[in-house]
């Protein structure tokens, strides 16, 4: 019904022009033709101005209308309508897209809930990994095996980073600032550019400078590119810099720190950047409080546990592998250092030597088994005073650490405290960090009073060597001791070849008896030695010479034997012991042995003896021991 309105409208406008047209013909006056000829121009410029406009305004208010959501099931029946609506508008004429197949944003992918300045909902596009990746981001984890400053800068830097990409900065940098030095030293970035010298920096009159000397916050807004390199003096080569920013970070009421900021833009920041930086520069401040109350449970904590690990440890340090393994897991815990050297007096020598060397880092350092220069050294002036020796910047004082000729290259911090007990020096622990300044007056209190626990064991460690090297004789089995027994051996040696008789050495090593060691509780061993060396002494007479070598290894030397009847004796004692129950605690089990006989010749010495008969020893072992190989 619309469509034929809308017919007879059109018919009775258009009628009109040929009414118009024919007037002219019908009159020869010469107005009356102008008249005609101009409304008939008019009148036609007005219908297809009005046609064009209203076509303008049907389309211009089908933009403002909004459309309907399109989904998959109407999808089919939207397009149909619009076509229709199109062949009308066009008269006759109808525009078909090229396109067979519409794709269309599933309602999976899209989502709602965001509210805009008007109130209305909005819709966002969501990427398929975007869970994946924002855990990435928020659950990313802290390196391993760092240190307590590496998490500090760890944490630092992701804040840089945040920091840097608000701001939309080239670069954002945090400084620590010296008080004592008057130095800034780089601490962490984040920067687009890989020109930044990591490096201290001495107070001038540079931009950071300035904020340190004024203790203001500065703000550049149009740098010049020639000023640039003397303004802005992290960088190597000039990046092009129009715009900084800087504010000073305080630590209680002392100044700690720059962070500071940098564009390519002018203008790139202003008075309110300054006053959320300042809120930024609270954040740090707080996490470095944080940090260092962490940090100071966290260490009392971890020295209370070396100490009390010193002083329940069931050990009587018989040798230095056992000594030094106790005081490398407990110095580790005490304080931090890069490389630590234990220096031991030795009493058969007289002299301060570097018994061990612990060093962390892939930085050339002196050797073990040097002798300290106690003259123009700092080791030897902790030996001289008995006082400790604190150096904050080794690069500054050039003092020698142990010798003058030494070869360290490296500067940092230098501890050297030395133990002492009943008013004598046993040696010095000397700990040594990459970091000037590392080690404060508080470290060094406390380390004056834990040392005192290693001094009585450094002490009784190396009182006992000097009794053990005074005595002939070994405590546990009373047999002769090595020293005492190779020089035993060496002497009826001579006397065997001097008078032409033979002789023999037998070498008695005690099974390795692992699968046992779990039936018991405690270790067996000092039982079971004792049950074999209760043994060998019924089997063995005043000429033979008996020593242990070792902790499981005992020596048999035979005068004047051959070696078949060494051989002989050899079996009679290792099947005596394999059939022997020993009592260990409440249980009973049996043992084994291995054997090794060396003969003896003229020209024989006693070293080439003991090689064969180690040699014999290793044979018998191969296959599982218990049993007897001679040479």
């Amino acid at each position: 019904m619309e469509i034929g309105n809308r017919n007879k409208k059109r018919i009775l406008i258009f009628s009109i022009i040929p009414i118009l047209v024919a007037v002219p013909f019908f009159t020869d006056d010469f107005i009356i033709r102008l008249l005609t000829s101009a409304t008939l121009v008019i009148y036609t410029a007005f219908i297809i101005f009005l046609r064009d406009s209203s076509r303008m305004d049907e389309s211009f208010s089908d933009t403002l209308t909004p459309k309907p959501d399109i989904t998959d099931d109407n999808l089919d029946t939207e397009v149909s309508t619009t076509s229709s609506r199109d062949s009308l508008e066009e008269d006759g004429f109808k525009i078909i897209s090229p396109n067979k197949k519409i794709e269309v944003v599933r309602s999976n992918e899209i989502i709602t809930g965001a509210v805009d300045t008007a109130g209305t909902s909005k819709s966002y596009f969501k990427p398929p990994d975007l869970k994946q990746a924002f855990e990435k981001i928020a659950t990313e984890k802290l390196p391993k095996n760092i240190s307590h400053d590496q998490h500090f800068g760890f944490a630092l830097e992701k804040i840089l980073l945040v920091i840097r990409e608000a701001y939309f900065a080239h670069s954002t940098l945090f400084f620590w600032y010296n008080k004592k030095t008057q130095k800034l030293s780089l601490e962490k970035f984040s920067s687009v550019s890989n020109d930044i010298k990591k490096q201290k920096y001495d107070v001038e009159d540079d931009v950071l400078s300035k904020i340190v000397q004024n203790q203001e916050p500065e703000l550049l807004t149009d740098l010049s590119r020639t000023a640039e390199f003397d303004v802005i003096r992290y960088y190597s080569t000039p990046q092009g810099i129009k715009s900084f920013v800087g504010v000073p970070l305080y630590y209680g009421e002392n100044l700690a720190g720059v962070l500071a900021l940098d564009s390519k833009e002018n203008d790139a920041f202003g008075i309110e950047t300054i006053y959320s930086l300042g809120r930024f520069v609270r954040v740090i401040s707080l996490l470095i409080s944080l940090f260092d109350e962490k940090f100071s449970d966290s260490q009392a904590e971890q020295r209370l546990k070396a100490l009390l690990e010193i002083v329940s440890a069931d050990k009587k340090f018989e040798d230095e592998a056992e000594l030094y393994a106790t005081i490398e897991n407990s110095v580790k815990k005490l304080i931090n250092w890069d490389v630590f050297t234990f220096v031991y007096y030795e009493p058969s020598e007289q002299k301060f030597k570097t018994s061990k060397i612990f060093n962390n880092t892939s930085l050339k350092y002196i050797g073990e088994n040097l002798d300290i220069e106690i003259s123009g050294t700092l080791v030897g002036k902790a030996i001289i005073s008995g006082v400790a020796v604190k150096v904050d910047n080794t690069s500054v004082d050039t003092t020698p650490r142990f010798t003058k000729n030494e070869d360290i290259t490296f500067g940092g911090s230098f501890l050297a405290m030395p133990l002492a007990y009943d008013g004598q020096i046993y040696g010095v622990f000397c700990f040594e960090g990459l970091k000037p300044n590392i080690y404060n007056n508080t470290d060094v209190s406390f380390i004056k009073k834990a040392t005192k626990i290693f001094a009585y064991i450094v002490y009784s460690f190396s009182t006992q060597k000097i009794l053990r090297s005074l005595l002939s004789l070994d405590i546990e089995t009373r047999f002769l001791n090595n020293k005492s027994f190779i020089k035993e051996v060496n002497s009826d040696l001579i006397k065997s070849k001097s008078a032409g008789l033979p002789g023999a050495l037998a070498l008695i090593k005690i099974d390795e008896f692992i699968e046992e060691e779990s039936f018991f509780e405690g270790d067996p061993f000092p039982k079971v030695l004792k049950s074999i060396v209760g043994m060998i002494k019924e089997a063995t007479s005043a000429q033979n010479i008996l020593g242990r070598l070792s902790r499981d290894i005992i020596g048999v030397y035979f005068f004047n034997t051959t070696p078949k009847d060494v051989f002989l004796w050899a079996e009679k004692l290792r099947i005596k012991i394999a059939r022997t129950p020993i009592s260990v605690v409440s249980k009973q089990t049996t043992f084994t042995v291995s054997i090794g006989i060396a003969a003896t010749h003229e020209k024989m010495e006693v070293q080439e003896l003991l090689e064969n008969a180690e040699l014999a020893l290793n044979k018998a072992t191969e296959k599982g021991g218990n049993s007897v190989k001679n040479i």
